[in-house]
């Protein structure tokens, strides 16, 4: 690369061609003041204030978009150059607000701070710098931000950052002259506006404009300290700081999420619920101390008497059933330390792999299929290869609104010319910008990927070479799929077969094609099948093991990827060791210091037939942490009247929900912000979660609560910190057996698995050079149709999915006062065609009704859904979506298919006093 020299108040130095004298400067440790740059953001030297000096030139010149010259001499604190800074700030204070002493921006503002460092006052009153002032009144429109325009600057870093860093383009320059300020949509109060709440105006805001109104009057910033942590919300593993303040009686609380440029994942990018969705923490409806369920009401406990309890039950239990009587829910929402303390308490006190947790729900068949197909379960590229992806594929995923900002990454990749296929039954917002979008039938995913792999053999166009030496079993998919014609798919699917032939052989000859997916595709009786069908196309055009290329599952909870490598599986231990491994249960037993023949060798149950059993009779005890299956599984009455045969439920959480209800001692857990562990994120990427604040009355880390409770019956565990669990992680996890939170402590990057050494620096791309099994096997899988089918009584079929406000079972955005006046209620979504069929209008109140139940809620209109379908999401208890799916599952993977049931809908009359929300925030 080209070097330029130049000197700089008298320094000389040397950069790369290209360089802004700025960047130059600063490399010098020479300060040179901004208002309108951000070194993230393009640069449009709008602001002036940090024009420098340049020999030879006839005006003062911008230095962040001056690039630098050889023998370039340059000048920053000229008398000129210090003159011209005045003069700029003096005209931005003659139209400021002279607020400072009370302004929220106080001690952090960029204008402040300028007018400081060059002894700027505001202008007298009758001074010819004493102009006019905006009296614009401030938009307090939503529950987020306050923008308050009379203090904008025009700085522009808003406009660019969302934009840029958002692919969003909601605010612009508005008007002309001294009326130009900063819009949202052509000049709407910004709850009216397509704004998401991404936060990232605000990260760039230079002065008091744009406010968190969360934080605002709950102490200056510099009485704030930042505490760096990871998102407890999606898999994406966004990290950021918690600002936290002195509360109510010395307690510190959470006020505000800080983005931080340092985030590996995220950078400075972050969701709504990222950003703003912590309300829950401090909520008065957290559980602040055990309770005991006695003559049906709830009533107050000690921890010594709640523990002695369960203890004494449980023993009891084990006594007269045995240690399969017992079944435990792990959760994908807690640390792995959590998670592996409750596994070892599920395998060496209970003496059961009756474990399982939500990744049943989710990803069980990637697990089942990947490991089949490749020989390791997880994502095989980093989410950072998308910025060298020539082509991906997106199926089953609404990843916009389910992964917000690694969408952004998959946004950026358009915009940079990468092409894009969408297969969704719905026109979710990413099918708009890419360039197919294969609005398929639900349930047809099958079909339609074989006719893919059909079209890739009939032309032509398998890496012979990559499947010659690194794959096996290529017979048994070229016969699976000879007669699976993309015409054969048409009829199924309803996507038309000459798209369905572009897209198969855009990806098969894209330098570097990709493929992404979620419960779309995995949460279907063919679940397994259809991600064997997936691994088949990467094997068939070998597109894995480089860059831009990969099989990639994208985990939907915080740590279910986490949960899953930490043995909360009924089959494995931790790293995915076989339970059935006589070898594997003499390392944990001497790991535990429990005899071998006290570990079964018994594959366990999985969720769902775990709750057989407590229904058949045989489990009469079940502990779950984190988890509300009462909402998050199919057929929820039927889930509601298996708890209630259970003997003895022990529920772990942060709030009383529709599970812990029905269970006989709740005990009260720390959030994300109230303890210390790890996170592994949808890349398998290690991160420190650490604690912020004080737990929450008399709330404990679930870690804490497991190792009490093993203590109680008689085993304890010996935890005194959360880096001793991790230290033993490690020591029988081999894939963990490189990481320790002291050397995450100083590896801010994290660590992504297998890392099997403390020198090793980690696997962020997998079967580069081989695949995990060996070779990569093909898999001959053949279409079948949902398990249920729609009929004369139950006409539509019904799909659900995620909305971008809300997260899972609702149980911490819906506390959120601002992600819940964001979104307040759910509805359902239908096409024209349908609605017209049966008689209703928009926002009409419905029933839907399927063969297991009914809920009722509003009706939405929308030609972004196939006809014959209906939508909606499973994250409102009053809009059971869960009462009406089907828990019918795959045979391999035992998940059920939640994406697909036969429902009828009636109109009928809406709930006395019914109101619909008129601001109703909807992607599609």
């Amino acid at each position: 690369m080209e070097q330029v020299t130049l000197t700089i108040d008298g320094q000389a130095v040397t950069v790369a061609a290209g360089t802004t004298v700025l960047a130059a400067a600063r490399s010098l440790g020479i300060h040179v003041p901004t208002l309108c740059h951000d070194p993230d953001l393009t640069s449009e030297g709008s602001c002036r204030l940090c024009v420098v000096h340049v020999a030879g030139a006839r005006t003062l010149m911008p230095a962040c978009v001056t690039a630098v010259m050889p023998g370039m001499v340059v000048q920053t604190a000229a008398p000129e150059v210090v003159e011209a800074r005045r003069t700029i700030i003096e005209l931005l204070l003659a139209n400021h607000p002279n607020d400072c002493l009370t302004c929220e921006r106080a001690g952090t503002c960029a204008l402040q701070e300028a007018a400081y460092a060059y002894g700027v006052r505001f202008p007298e009153a009758g001074s010819p710098l004493a102009g006019e002032k905006h009296q614009w009144p401030p938009d307090e429109s939503n529950p987020m931000l306050l923008r308050d325009m009379n203090k904008c600057i025009l700085c522009g870093k808003c406009v660019r950052a969302c934009a840029e860093w958002q692919q969003r383009h909601v605010l612009d320059f508005g008007f002309r002259g001294f009326a130009t300020k900063i819009v949202a949509d052509m000049d709407q109060d910004l709850i009216g506006s397509s704004c998401v709440y991404c936060g990232a105006c605000l990260t760039v805001c230079p002065t008091g404009a744009l406010l968190d109104r969360r934080s605002i009057g709950r102490g200056r910033p510099w009485e704030r300290e930042h505490v760096r942590t990871t998102c407890g919300y999606c898999g994406t593993g966004c990290q950021f700081d918690l600002a936290v303040a002195p509360g109510q009686q010395g307690k510190r609380q959470v006020v505000e999420v800080v983005p931080t440029a340092e985030a590996p994942v995220n950078g400075r990018s972050l969701c709504v619920k990222g950003r703003f969705g912590t309300g829950f923490i401090h909520h008065r409806d957290r559980l602040r101390q055990p309770l005991i369920k006695k003559d049906g009401q709830w009533v107050a406990a000690s921890w010594s008497e709640a523990i002695a309890l369960i203890a004494d039950r449980w023993q009891a239990i084990k006594a007269d059933y045995g240690s399969d009587a017992f079944g435990v829910l792990a959760s994908a929402r807690a640390t792995n330390e959590d998670n592996y303390v409750i596994h070892r308490l599920a395998r060496s006190v209970f003496g059961t792999n009756n474990i399982d947790h939500c990744a049943r729900l989710c990803h069980a068949s990637s697990v089942t299929g990947l490991v089949a197909s490749l020989g390791s379960g997880a994502m095989t590229n980093p989410i950072a290869d998308l910025a060298v992806t020539d082509f991906f594929l997106v199926i089953g995923s609404n990843t916009t609104e389910s992964h917000p900002v690694l969408a952004l990454a998959m946004q950026k990749a358009l915009k940079r010319g990468a092409q894009a296929a969408v297969i969704d039954p719905r026109r979710i917002e990413l099918a708009g910008q890419a360039q197919w979008h294969l609005q398929l039938r639900p349930g047809t995913d099958l079909a339609l990927l074989n006719a893919m792999a059909q079209v890739i053999i009939a032309e032509g166009k398998v890496n012979a070479d990559f499947v010659a030496k690194r794959t096996e079993n290529y017979e048994a998919v070229a016969e699976a799929v000879k007669d699976c014609t993309p015409e054969w798919a048409e009829a199924i699917t309803g996507v038309p077969a000459a798209i369905i032939r572009e897209v198969a052989l855009a990806y098969a000859t894209a330098p570097a094609g990709a493929i992404y997916y979620t419960m779309g595709v995995t949460q279907k009786t063919t679940g397994t099948h259809n991600v064997m069908a997936i691994a088949n196309l990467a094997l068939l055009t070998g597109q894995i093991g480089r860059p831009g290329t990969g099989v990639n599952p994208l985990r939907g909870q915080n740590n279910v990827q986490g949960a899953c490598d930490m043995g909360a599986l009924p089959n494995v231990y931790p790293g995915y060791q076989p339970v059935t491994d006589e070898a594997v249960r003499r390392k944990m037993a001497q790991a535990w210091h429990v005899p071998p023949e006290s570990l079964s060798l018994q594959t366990g149950l999985t969720l769902g037939e775990m709750l057989d059993a407590v229904d058949a009779g045989t489990i009469k005890t079940l502990l779950i942490m984190g988890e509300n299956p009462v909402v998050s599984d199919p057929d929820s009455d039927h889930v509601v009247q298996t708890l209630q045969k259970a003997d003895f439920v022990v529920a772990i959480d942060l709030f009383m929900n529709e599970t812990t209800e029905l269970a006989h001692v709740v005990l009260p857990a720390c959030s994300f912000a109230e303890k210390t562990g790890t996170f592994t994120n949808t890349e398998r990427r290690v991160q420190m979660v650490r604690q912020a604040i004080e737990p929450i009355g008399e709330a404990r880390p679930d870690w804490q609560i497991i190792t009490e409770l093993a203590a109680a019956m008689g085993q304890p565990f010996g935890y005194t910190d959360v880096a001793q669990i991790m230290k033993e992680i490690a020591e029988v996890t081999p894939s963990y057996g490189g990481i320790s939170h002291e050397r995450l402590a100083v590896t801010p990057q994290g660590l992504c698995w297998p890392c099997p050494a403390p020198d090793h620096p980690g696997t962020p791309r997998l079967h580069e050079q081989a695949f995990t099994r060996g070779l990569g096997r093909f898999h001959g899988v053949s279409y079948l149709p949902p398990a249920e089918q729609p009929d004369d009584d139950y006409p539509l079929i019904l799909s659900t999915g995620r909305r971008l406000f809300h997260y899972h079972t609702g149980t911490m955005t819906r506390r959120d006062p601002g992600l819940a006046a964001l979104y307040s209620e759910e509805h359902l979504e239908m096409h024209p065609d349908d609605a017209q069929a049966l008689g209703i209008g928009d926002g009409d109140w419905v029933q839907v009704t399927s063969r297991r139940g009914s809920m009722e809620l509003a009706l939405r209109i929308t030609d972004a859904i196939v006809p014959g379908t209906v939508f909606t999401s499973f994250h409102f208890a009053e809009a059971l979506v869960n009462r009406l799916t089907n828990p019918a599952r795959d045979t391999l993977a035992q998940i059920p298919e939640l994406k697909v049931c036969a429902v009828a809908v009636q109109k009928i009359a809406a709930p006395e006093g019914y109101q619909r929300p008129v601001h109703k925030r909807v992607l599609v």
